[in-house]
Parts: C-alpha cells; structure tokens; sequence
C-alpha cells in the first residue's frame, strides 16, 4: 500500500484550501498513490472561533468535494478533519472516502484540546466543539484494517490499544501540534503508540504558518511497528510518499508477541474496573 500525507498550508479560504488539495494530487498522481491523509482542520483556520464560520453538515460542499476528489483520483482519501455541524452542534470530524468516492468512515474527535500550559499554549476547543458523537475506531480497505482519530485523541493510550485489538494494523491520525507541545511530545508519543500498539502510525498535520494565531508545529510522520521514524518532515508546505506493507505488523508481534502475552487477568483497579 502506498500512502502519501500531504502537509498543506491553511488559508482564510475555504475555497482556496479545496484548490489548494487539487493542485497536490495532480502532483502526486504520477507516483499512484492507494491512499492520500490530510491533517487536521485542513480547511480551516484552527481557531475556536472559526470553527462554527466554516462548520458544514456531511455530505455539503466541502464533503462533496473530497467525494469527487476521491473518485476522480481513484484513492482512499483520510480527509483529515474538517468542522461539521449536526442538530446545532459543532464537531471536528474525519472523514473517510474509497476509490469510489464512497463514505467508508467518520469519526468526530472525542477528546477535547482543552489546554493551559504555563509559560506556553492555552486553547479550550470545547468552547465551540462537541465531544460527543460518532467514533468509527477503524476501516477497512483492501490492504487491511487502519485505525482512525484526531489528535488530542491519541493522548490516551486506551483509544490506540482498543483500535488494535480490534483488528488495527496501522493508526492514522490528523493532528495539530502547536509550538509548544510539538517540540515536546510530538514525537515520543507517535513512536510510543506505534511500539506499544506495534503498528504503522502516520501523523499529519497542516504546515507551519508563523503568522496564524495558532502555529502548527507540521512535522508530519511515519513511524514503523517497530518504533523507527520512516520520514519526518519539518514545518514547510509539502508531502511524504511511502510503501507501506501491513504485512509487517504481524511480523513484529510474532517476533516480539507483546500483545498475545497480555496478562488482563491482573490489569485490575482496586475496584475492579479494567485498565
């Protein structure tokens, strides 16, 4: 499987983001990509209070867009993130299309960035998102079954391990690092997931815009299973290309079987709730 991760820049312009998307998969088409990822609110500024401006319901202009666009290329298109708007409410949604443009996934970001670091980035995404919703955990497609979530998302360990043992090879996550947890914990965690979880993790953020109100770190990435950087990029505008094979994964867990020597008989809390 091949997968490219394209790290766009984000305008004030939904319009000029959608032109934007094009102009990357005519540049990428020659290298026949199987499935193309975009970062997180790749069509919107990441700010709270652009979120509702840019909100659309599923299947609107922005959504139709990426249907086509999937068709049109014959990809699996990971549309990153955009804000949607369901019975009043607000989501940071993913969607997900096949090579016929079909809707195979959607997941809305159930983990909230809501943060306030001292000496560095405050942002409450819970002023105008939901957090509650639907959660499509993974797809499957004709290599294998990928997992699927936003971001703050892939914090929490639990999500990750749940989409593996679901059947996960590979986890993709749109993302949206900032300046300050970027350098810090971008990174370390996508390599901890990835050796953990022993499975491919791409992360894929928008590129860096100094002059945005909140400065995306970039640095999208590919890890392997066995927790090695395939490539990295910095904060410029661009894409990664990689052949990926799932096939890997198993390899890794029967050299290593991390996960067929789990012990749940003793991952109890003192009152009995699983970890």
């Amino acid at each position: 499987m091949k997968i490219a991760q394209i790290q766009s820049r984000v305008y004030n312009d939904k319009k000029k983001n959608a032109e934007q998307l094009k102009l990357y998969l005519e540049k990428i088409k020659s290298e026949r990509p199987d499935l193309v990822m975009l970062g997180e609110m790749f069509n919107c500024p990441y700010e709270t209070k652009q979120f509702p401006l840019y909100a659309e319901e599923e299947g609107g202009e922005t959504w139709k867009m990426l249907s086509h666009l999937a068709k049109e290329y014959g990809i699996y298109l990971a549309a990153g993130s955009v804000p949607e708007i369901a019975e009043g409410k607000i989501y940071n949604t993913a969607y997900v299309f096949d090579r016929n443009g079909k809707q195979i996934a959607k997941h809305r970001k159930a983990h909230l960035f809501d943060i306030q670091v001292e000496g560095g980035q405050h942002f409450k995404e819970s002023e105008n998102i939901d957090g509650r919703g639907i959660s499509a955990r993974y797809f499957l497609q004709e290599f294998g079954k990928i997992g699927l979530c936003i971001c703050f998302d892939f914090r929490f360990p639990e999500l990750a391990r749940m989409m593996v043992l679901g059947g996960a090879k590979m986890i993709l996550v749109p993302a949206a690092f900032n300046m300050t947890t970027g350098p810090a914990h971008w990174d370390v965690m996508f390599r901890s997931r990835a050796v953990d979880n022993q499975c491919f993790v791409a992360g894929t953020s928008s590129a860096r815009d100094t002059g945005a109100s909140y400065v995306a770190w970039g640095h999208t990435l590919l890890v392997s299973p066995w927790g090695d950087v395939i490539e990295e990029m910095e904060g410029e505008e661009g894409y990664i290309i990689h052949d990926v094979d799932l096939k890997e994964a198993d390899s890794i867990r029967r050299q290593l079987p991390l996960l067929s020597a789990r012990r749940t008989d003793i991952y109890q809390g003192e009152n009995g709730a699983e970890f």
